[in-house]
């Protein structure tokens, strides 16, 4: 018989989208699933969008707003499946990504994570476009998590599809952690691992949604504090594998890389962070602005420009979601016009 997996979806205001979630994880082509919604405590319609999808195989729970990571764990404790699918309320799944995981990992020992293909989209899937990265491969835990830092990239949570024995042996979600919890969660899951499995031909859609989501930082000291000790415990995992000078410099880069999350705000981070650099024998430096923001430092110093930075990027991606969405109503009335007249 084949394996049962369990595909687990935390949901907080995601009335828009959760539908078409549910659809995409209820249309894999993977037979034995199940699908189990936790809203954590909604102040929207989301309780009642999961639960149009109740079944025997649907399973939708809800309790008062605990954050993501008791959310995730609540959905965790109730999965039978041998293997953990991961997936947030607002992203898809393509129709053979667990198939084409599972079909692969039948080669691999449990102790094998698989990964696979993502793209970002905002309302209009099809024009999502896959950008390969040098994690794209199949690698060791170290290579994986060195590249990680090297080039300051990530896999997108839904990508992973974890077994149970991995999923035991990494423990729960952190519930103090704020921002970069699937970052610092799957840092545990990697060290368990014994290699990392890249499939081709699945694939994973992540939605780019308004900045309210976890894993936005912005200006919250909670979350700012949450990333950075995030990063501290990923350097950790990393150096435990191996203490080597690429290693060191990989984890040097990645504070560089994120100390604009930090500064100027939190000095005590900075500190934090350039103290962590100097043991792994580097040294940050103060984070540069491109032309457009650096004039705006010089006449009204740094918080100014990187929130100007901030503001612009928030305007120009709103506009760019305004306009896909849009377009997408549009596609959508025109198919529907096309169905009626056939």
């Amino acid at each position: 018989m084949k394996s049962l997996v369990s595909i687990l979806i935390p949901a907080y205001n995601a009335q828009e989208f959760l539908a078409a979630t549910v659809t995409s994880a209820l249309g894999q082509t993977w037979a034995r699933k199940e699908v189990i919604i936790v809203n954590d405590g909604s102040r929207d319609e989301t309780l009642n969008v999961a639960r149009q999808f109740e079944s025997p195989s649907v399973k939708v729970i809800t309790h008062e707003n605990q954050g993501a990571a008791a959310t995730r764990n609540k959905a965790l404790s109730l999965a039978q499946g041998e293997f953990i699918q991961w997936l947030d309320a607002d992203d898809l799944l393509g129709s053979n990504k667990i198939a084409c995981q599972m079909e692969a990992g039948v080669r691999c020992s449990r102790g094998t994570l698989l990964s696979s293909p993502w793209a970002s989209f905002m309302y209009r899937r099809h024009r999502a476009k896959f950008r390969p990265t040098p994690l794209w491969e199949d690698l060791d835990p170290l290579e994986w998590m060195t590249r990680k830092m090297e080039h300051n990239l990530y896999m997108q949570t839904a990508t992973w599809l974890v077994s149970r024995e991995l999923t035991d042996a990494a423990g729960p979600w952190n519930k103090e952690m704020l921002g970069d919890d699937d970052g610092e969660y799957f840092g545990r899951v990697l060290m368990a691992s014994h290699a990392v499995k890249f499939v081709q031909g699945s694939g994973v859609y992540y939605r780019i949604v308004p900045s309210t989501r976890l894993s936005h930082i912005g200006r919250d000291p909670r979350k700012m504090e949450a990333q950075l000790r995030s990063m501290e415990m990923n350097v950790g995992y990393l150096c435990s594998l191996e203490d080597s000078p690429r290693v060191r410099s990989a984890c040097v880069t990645y504070l560089q890389n994120w100390l604009p999350s930090f500064y100027p705000e939190r000095p005590d981070l900075v500190v934090r962070a350039q103290e962590l650099a100097l043991s792994l024998g580097g040294q940050l430096t103060p984070p540069r602005l491109t032309w457009k923001y650096a004039w705006i430092q010089k006449v009204f110093g740094w918080s100014a420009a990187k929130l100007s930075q901030t503001y612009y990027n928030r305007m120009k991606t709103s506009l760019g979601r305004g306009w896909d969405k849009a377009m997408f109503r549009l596609e959508s009335k025109v198919q529907h016009v096309n169905a009626a007249q056939w």
